[in-house]
């Protein structure tokens, strides 16, 4: 396809994105979905849990834990509301797509089991209950202070789909399980970034740039203590489409590993 043929009006969504963490026998093991290849976004790829963000989450009532609203919109450079709905969509999206609650009965407390919690779970990705709804219900309080914001990555110019991504990183609580319990994906493994990495490298896998990227960042800590007591900054990162060789690529930082490593569905197009 010509770059000319892609569509430039493609308004841009908000989106969040959790990288969640537990400690492995040589360092950091990170889970990972792989996408069902019906998707209309990012069919068939290996991503973190995450998803768009929903009207709801900016004007959710939720009992709240951590860092205020106004620390959050300072980190990502938004506004509160704005702020409120990242962060919400991110722990409500991590609850969908693989069980995993960042929320408890307290403001010190993490639920150990999210079994029970099982159909409310299915009525929230079907959007039958508001998450505002569930933790009031439940009696649980939004823990924001197990997450760290860790990235910005906004959709290139040219997608049919385009997100304004923000990052976090966020440990598993002891006790629960991540799953795949969840329409969107096919397939979910714990892998070390190293791991993931050479899945990736051997053709098992598909990577987007954003993936691959913080793959990459995260196999140089040895735990995950160490990537919670980071403090990265946080550019907004806008890569952009362009034509080599009659192939369409994306242009983004730190590209050229990323492209001598393996052939891409980018180059494929």
């Amino acid at each position: 396809m010509d770059l000319s043929e892609l569509p430039t009006d493609v308004p841009v969504k908000d989106a969040s994105t959790v990288i969640l963490l537990r400690d492995g026998a040589t360092g950091p093991e990170i889970f990972l979905l792989r996408r069902v290849v019906s998707m209309e976004f990012a069919g068939g790829m290996t991503v973190f849990p995450g998803g768009g963000v929903d009207p709801q989450d900016a004007t959710a009532d939720v009992s709240w834990a951590g860092p205020p609203v106004s620390w959050w919109a300072a980190r990502f450079g938004v506004d509160e509301a704005r702020a409120k709905a990242l962060v919400c969509a991110a722990v409500r999206e991590t609850f969908e797509e693989c069980g995993v609650l960042l929320a408890g009965p307290t403001a010190d407390t993490v639920v150990a089991d999210t079994a029970q919690y099982a159909d409310a779970r299915k009525a929230l990705e079907s959007r039958q209950l508001s998450f505002s709804e569930f933790l009031r219900r439940e009696g649980l309080v939004l823990r924001a202070d197990l997450l760290r914001p860790w990235a910005n990555w906004i959709t290139p110019v040219g997608e049919s789909r385009r997100y304004d991504t923000r990052f976090f990183v966020a440990a598993a609580p002891a006790g629960q399980i991540a799953d795949g319990e969840t329409s969107e994906a096919a397939s979910v493994a714990w892998r070390s970034p190293a791991e993931a990495l050479s899945d990736w490298r051997g053709g098992d896998t598909i990577l987007l740039p954003p993936t691959w990227t913080q793959l990459s960042s995260l196999a140089e800590f040895g735990s995950v203590a160490d990537v919670l007591a980071a403090e990265p900054e946080i550019p907004v990162i806008l890569p952009t489409l362009y034509q080599e060789d009659g192939q369409l690529r994306v242009r983004f930082p730190g590209q050229d590993p990323y492209y001598e490593a393996v052939v891409h569905p980018w180059s494929k197009r």
